[in-house]
């Protein structure tokens, strides 16, 4: 059995204009002093990273990392969310998501596409140079707006969806495997890959790949009224990056799942920080150790009330306390009566 390593902090939420949070170094020595020991960097903000020099440099690699060693810190992940979120764009959402791109590809679908695109291969390079395992990023999605059925969905609409999200994927996923890299999803509603069966059905487009894994996020699930333990007994194969984030679901008369467009703070959903919430950590750390989980769990902090500071505070201390620490032996090892085959096949009584 592995042990998996954390506390580690997702940065998107923290990264600012103010000290500490706008460069690497004062937002590492931050997080540091709360006990983390790994970030997840998020590759666009260039206030903490140049994802284009770090494709192609191995010193500016160095450097990243060695600003962040300094404080005991590793990279967990690159995250490429906002760029995978742009390689597939239903038109309706052309507008809004076009503040996810550089000014130069903005309204202009087509070249927002490839941008995107490059993008994630530039994740790929980058990860192989950071000696980086694992990626987390989203799918994208061209069916979101069809995801409730009505009206009637004509058929084959799905299916069309996920041939097209996999055409685009697949060069991306086979760049992922030559840098020895797996591309972990978020599996997260708004993208078309938002459940088990969605993910089931992008695996499927996507030929089998083995380098599209899961970044495990169960607030998404609780959400969604998904059972988060049992999504991980049926893909914990694929699990290879785990966002420790938690949640909340009280319906009343007024809101349900849908939220009734109501703010966060009025949703019957709400994102909370951890130990806040209702999500079960005991028993999802038991089962990622149970099925040797060993890569990093990392907070992503995202809170309806909380002060981001004071989240992140706890979620350090929250995440340690979650550890486990596999053991190297069995409890009822004292008891062990040291025999060998054939003292085996004397008590099955298979010698008479």
């Amino acid at each position: 059995m592995k042990t998996m390593k954390g506390p580690g902090l997702f940065l998107a939420q923290f990264a600012g204009d103010a000290a500490p949070f706008d460069s690497l170094d004062t937002i590492g020595r931050w997080a540091a002093s709360l006990g983390y020991k790994g970030v997840q960097i998020p590759s666009w903000d260039a206030r903490l990273f140049d994802l284009a020099r770090a494709a192609e440099s191995d010193t500016y690699c160095d450097e990243v990392k060695g600003t962040l060693a300094q404080y005991g810190l590793s990279i967990t992940e690159l995250s490429t969310h906002l760029q995978g979120q742009l390689v597939a764009v239903h038109p309706a959402f052309d507008e809004a998501f076009d503040g996810f791109a550089v000014p130069e590809v903005r309204g202009n679908p087509k070249a927002r596409q490839e941008w995107a695109v490059e993008q994630m291969k530039l994740g790929a390079k980058t990860s192989r140079r950071l000696g980086l395992s694992a990626n987390v990023s989203f799918t994208g999605a061209l069916a979101w707006p069809f995801v409730y059925p009505w009206p009637q969905r004509p058929a084959g609409l799905v299916e069309t969806a996920f041939e097209e999200l996999g055409k685009r994927w697949r060069p991306i996923l086979d760049a992922y495997d030559e840098a020895g890299v797996d591309l972990c999803y978020e599996i997260h509603p708004g993208e078309d890959v938002h459940d088990g069966a969605t993910f089931e059905r992008f695996v499927d487009a996507v030929g089998g790949h083995a380098r599209a894994c899961i970044n495990y996020d169960p607030s998404h699930f609780l959400l969604q009224q998904l059972d988060y333990l049992a999504f991980i007994d049926l893909y914990h194969e694929r699990i290879k990056a785990f966002h420790v984030k938690d949640a909340e679901f009280n319906p009343n008369g007024r809101v349900g799942v849908y939220g009734g467009y109501e703010p966060w703070i009025d949703r019957a959903g709400r994102f909370r920080s951890l130990g806040d919430g209702q999500v079960d950590f005991s028993s999802i750390f038991s089962k990622l150790a149970q099925y040797d989980y060993d890569s990093w769990a990392v907070l992503e902090w995202e809170c309806a009330l909380k002060h981001p500071e004071d989240g992140a505070r706890e979620g350090a201390e929250f995440i340690a306390a979650h550890i486990i620490r596999v053991t190297e032996k069995a409890f009822d090892d004292f008891a062990a009566g040291g025999t060998d085959e054939a003292a085996n096949r004397r008590m099955l009584g298979l010698d008479r």
